[in-house]
């Protein structure tokens, strides 16, 4: 195809020298008519380079990249009861995909770990043992416009669909509501100025919940999620606006502690919105708030005396809220350096004993005010609480201190600064704190990451946070978090 229009480039040249000799109008209609031929052979040029070659075997037409990496990596952490958890760990992932001329993809990635536990530290209680093989990920992508390009005339509509099906990981907006790894379908419709996106799935058996009283939270969690999104560019600014819901399908589950049976049952929905865009050529910023409604089981004992008993649960309406705004700062120097600062506040609710569990969780009769989502936003490493009854500042720079000297020149160092509160003084936190005190304490998160050489990559974490012992306890400690990992890839 090459040949061809550079032979009738040349064509069209050596014409051009004839004009001196035509007629004025007949020279401009000339010169139109070898423009309109110039412009159709560069369309036919791009439509051929998409335009899937029926003749050619599927086996030819398929792009097949494969690989994997082994990591060893080494976790050090306290808990909140200040007790050292040491693990080792060695993951093993392999991946393969497939894509049929750009307009069908298959992906799998199937991982598995060996974790070696110092005595006592297992985190579920199950010691050291190898976690058996599966896929994270594993889904299939059809792109409707670029089918066109491929098997139709090599024409595309300005309304693209992308139809997925399969295990992946939903993340929404900023994260504030939806991180999860989902199996099921979505659906992306519509052009680069506005599109809409759907989602329906449900999370895989092993996915960790966030009521730590349910059995099994850590190991046997099956949540719903169906929702959609919409957005639209306007500018250099990306508003969106969504809807999503959660349906509890761990009902079944119960828990039996003495007298006191806990039944578990938390239904949400989420009405969000926000924007992510520029501000300028330096400065990249990020907004999302949200408000939940649903409802949920409450709690099924109250204090007697010294101890508990049990009292019957209610059905309690959810009424709650949250929002994330974050700004990043590049600097555009040699080094790469980027300064950023982020503020994440939730609601709370003080008729609970804790923000996230239905045991000792939402009391009988009220309506429950504290805001439980399932995104991931960074509240640190050592103490990370969850987005619940919170507020938490954040200012944070990276840079790639040495980027002219090998092997240094990918190596990338970072600071992050934490300040914990509780928005509602009155209410609680996922951990036992004392009513009537907001500051909870202060974190310095440090983290390098160095891709040493193409294959080999090295990624250290520490964090420690020093607690507010009068919210905390006067038995609180320093707690400290440190992981280091070296991933070889293949």
């Amino acid at each position: 195809m090459a040949r061809t229009f550079s032979a009738a480039c040349l064509v069209l040249f050596c014409a051009s020298l004839a004009l001196a000799q035509v007629a004025p109008g007949d020279a401009s209609n000339l010169a139109l008519q070898q423009a309109n031929r110039i412009n159709q052979l560069q369309q036919l040029q791009e439509d051929q380079r998409f335009k899937a070659n029926p003749d050619v075997p599927v086996g030819q037409r398929l792009l097949v990249d494969y690989g994997g990496y082994v990591s060893f990596n080494y976790l050090s952490l306290d808990d909140a009861s200040n007790n050292n958890h040491g693990l080792r760990q060695t993951e093993l992932v392999g991946y393969a995909r497939f894509n049929l001329d750009g307009a069908q993809e298959v992906f799998l990635r199937a991982r598995t770990d060996y974790n070696d536990y110092n005595r006592g530290d297992s985190f579920d209680g199950f010691g050291s043992r190898l976690i058996n093989p599966d896929f994270d990920r594993a889904y299939y992508r059809f792109d409707l416009q670029r089918a066109e390009q491929a098997y139709g005339n090599g024409a595309s509509s300005p309304l693209d669909l992308v139809f997925q099906a399969g295990r992946d990981l939903n993340y929404w907006a900023n994260g504030l509501v939806l991180t999860e790894v989902l199996d099921g379908g979505k659906i992306d419709i519509g052009t680069p100025a506005f599109n809409i996106e759907g989602i329906c799935g449900i999370t895989p058996t092993r996915t960790v919940d966030i009521d730590s009283s349910r059995p099994s939270f850590n190991d046997n969690t099956r949540r719903i999620f169906f929702g959609a999104m919409a957005s639209a560019q306007v500018g250099d600014h990306r508003p969106f606006l969504y809807l999503l819901a959660q349906k509890d399908d761990n009902d079944k589950n119960e828990s039996v502690t003495g007298p006191i049976t806990t039944n578990f049952d938390y239904d949400s929905f989420y009405l969000g919105t926000g924007s992510t865009g520029n501000l300028g050529d330096r400065l990249r910023y990020g907004v999302e708030a949200a408000y939940e409604w649903g409802n949920t089981l409450s709690d099924s004992s109250q204090p007697a005396g010294t101890g508990l008993v049990p009292v019957i649960q209610t059905r309690n309406n959810i009424s709650a809220w949250a929002a994330d705004v974050r700004l990043d700062y590049l600097t555009q120097d040699p080094h790469q350096t980027r300064a950023g600062a982020e503020l994440i506040l939730a609601s709370g609710d003080p008729y609970r004993g804790t923000s996230t569990n239905t045991f000792n969780g939402s009391k009988p009769h009220t309506t429950d005010l504290s805001f439980n989502a399932f995104g991931l936003l960074n509240t640190g490493l050592a103490f990370a609480p969850q987005v619940s009854n919170l507020i938490v500042g954040r200012v944070g720079a990276s840079t790639f201190p040495v980027p002219d000297h090998e092997p240094f020149k990918r190596m990338q160092t970072g600071l992050d600064f934490f300040v914990f509160g509780k928005l509602r003084q009155q209410a609680p936190i996922d951990e036992t704190t004392a009513s009537g005190q907001a500051y909870l304490g202060a974190e310095p998160d440090l983290y390098v990451n160095w891709q040493i050489v193409s294959d080999v990559t090295l990624a250290l974490r520490y964090g420690a946070f020093f607690p507010n012992k009068t919210a905390l306890g006067p038995d609180a400690q320093i707690r400290q978090f440190f992981y280091g990992g070296i991933t070889f890839a293949f």
